[in-house]
């Protein structure tokens, strides 16, 4: 039993360092993706509402490719500009590449320009979390077994009143029922 705890204690050690980075990823992509209803993990989204001079109702013709570039300048998107049309007569909606778009409403002029940027870090986290590719899909897999084994030796590394006989076995049963109740009553 002691070669097997000193065996224990050495690839729960070993797989916790070289796993560390990906849990600590999908800890946090895994977080930020439960609350999914309260924060949009993926994307910074921002609207401002503008006014377009003109008198009013203003006309569709006016609204060239020129002018709607010279519109979306101060927001630094003219170079994002890829087509506008017209869904009805009082409206224009125009889109943007990356997914921003302004919508301007002919009859009084009012705009509303909603800027989405992806969010550098956190998108990427939840791109991995959602498994992108074969590759990752493999070490994804050896990442779900080494979790096995890491639980597993960590349940015999610790002998005595605070060892899988005594605490950390109450602990343990906590741990199972927590999720099992979760699963039978919901």
């Amino acid at each position: 039993m002691k070669q097997l705890r000193k065996w224990s204690r050495t690839i729960h050690r070993d797989l916790s360092f070289f796993f560390s980075g990906v849990i600590i990823i999908y800890a946090i992509s895994g977080f930020v993706l439960n609350h999914k209803k309260d924060f949009n993990s993926d994307y910074s989204i921002k609207t401002y509402d503008f006014s377009i001079e003109g008198s009013y109702p203003l006309s569709q013709e006016m609204f060239t490719k020129e002018k709607i570039i010279a519109i979306l300048e101060p927001y630094n998107e003219a170079k994002n500009y890829t087509k506008h049309y017209f869904p009805s007569n009082e409206t224009m909606k125009v889109f943007l590449k990356g997914g921003s778009s302004m919508e301007v409403n002919l009859e009084n002029g009012n705009a509303l320009y909603e800027q989405l940027r992806k969010r550098p870090i956190i998108s990427k986290f939840n791109w991995l979390h959602y498994n992108p590719n074969k590759w990752w899909t493999i070490f994804s897999d050896i990442f779900a077994f080494s979790l096995i084994v890491i639980t597993l030796t960590g349940l015999i590394i610790t002998r005595g009143k605070k060892g899988l006989w005594g605490r950390g076995g109450i602990e343990l049963l906590i741990g199972i029922i927590i999720p099992l109740l979760f699963i039978l009553l919901t």
